[in-house]
């Protein structure tokens, strides 16, 4: 078997929760901060997001990329995370990429601040999301309703305005 690069061994952490932060910056105004945090490989992750220069009330599409790479702004990341192989859904869904985190909301001023916890988003373990990117994208999500095969892959959430690589912090 061979073992994912950003796989890290449990005893590395010792008691410690693992946090990884990943900074989001694009093409546009929106930027930001989007931290995780997981105790043990069991264990839900917190997904916490601070973020600004969105569209004032609106929801945009929130999810975790296959690639760290931001080369090419971030189209670079490539589609969303599904080890998987299923379809693309809402973050309840059982059918659903790994990386699918559905919406943020934003506030009147465009800055949406909140925290998610996902049973299928983990920083341990084969499935890392370590060395991926998170993309806030510039439409909603449709959460793979959108009755077309774009839904079923993206859920037509749109442009990709601003990402960030999640790396390890302390």
């Amino acid at each position: 078997m061979v073992k994912a690069a950003n796989t890290l061994p449990l005893s590395l952490l010792g008691e410690r929760s693992l946090l990884a932060v990943a900074v989001l910056r694009g093409d546009s105004n929106v930027k930001g901060t989007v931290t995780f945090e997981q105790a043990s490989e069991s264990s839900k992750t917190i997904v916490s997001y601070n973020l600004s220069g969105n569209d004032p009330n609106a929801q945009r599409g929130f999810h975790i990329h296959q690639f760290g790479d931001n080369t090419n702004g971030c189209t670079s990341a490539g589609p969303h995370f599904n080890p998987f192989g299923k379809s693309h859904g809402a973050p309840t869904d059982s059918e659903r990429h790994v990386g699918d985190l559905g919406n943020i909301t934003t506030d009147a001023e465009g800055n949406a601040v909140g925290t998610i916890e996902d049973s299928q988003i983990k920083l341990i373990g084969e499935q890392s999301v370590l060395g991926r990117t998170v993309v806030v994208h510039a439409g909603t999500d449709d959460l793979g309703k959108g009755g077309n095969e774009e839904s079923k892959k993206t859920g037509n959430a749109g442009p990709r305005p601003a990402c960030g690589v999640i790396g390890i912090t302390a």
